[in-house]
C-alpha cells in the first residue's frame, strides 16, 4: 500500500470495521468527500485529518497517519497493530507503567 494519506485513511476506515457512511457520521466529513479520497479522485485536506483526529477512536493512528510511524508503548499504531478492531488497544499493545 502506497504511503498517500487516502490510503490509510481508508485501512484505518476498514480496520475499525466501518463503512463510510459511519466514518462520514463519525467525523462531520461528507459521504461524497470520504468517497472521493477513497477512490483517489481528490487529496485529503488538513481540516479532514483534523475531523477524524479529533474523534477519540482514532487518535491512536495519529503518528502512523501522519508520518508512517508507530509507538505502541505510547499508544500510537496502525491498523495493522489493531487486534481488537473497533476498541481500544489489547493489554498486550498498552504500555505499562514499571517502578
Amino acid at each position: 500500500m502506497s504511503n498517500s494519506l487516502e490510503q490509510k485513511l481508508k485501512a484505518i476506515r476498514k480496520s475499525e470495521g466501518i463503512t463510510q457512511k459511519v466514518l462520514a457520521g463519525l467525523t462531520g466529513v461528507s459521504l461524497g468527500t470520504i468517497r472521493n479520497y477513497e477512490t483517489g479522485f481528490n487529496t485529503v485536506g488538513i481540516q479532514t485529518l483534523e475531523a477524524i483526529l479529533h474523534v477519540p477512536r482514532f487518535q491512536k493512528y495519529t503518528l502512523w497517519l501522519m508520518t508512517g510511524e508507530t509507538a505502541p508503548v505510547a499508544g500510537q499504531i496502525s491498523p495493522a497493530l489493531s487486534p481488537d478492531g473497533r476498541g481500544e488497544m489489547s493489554d498486550h499493545h498498552k504500555a505499562r507503567k514499571v517502578g
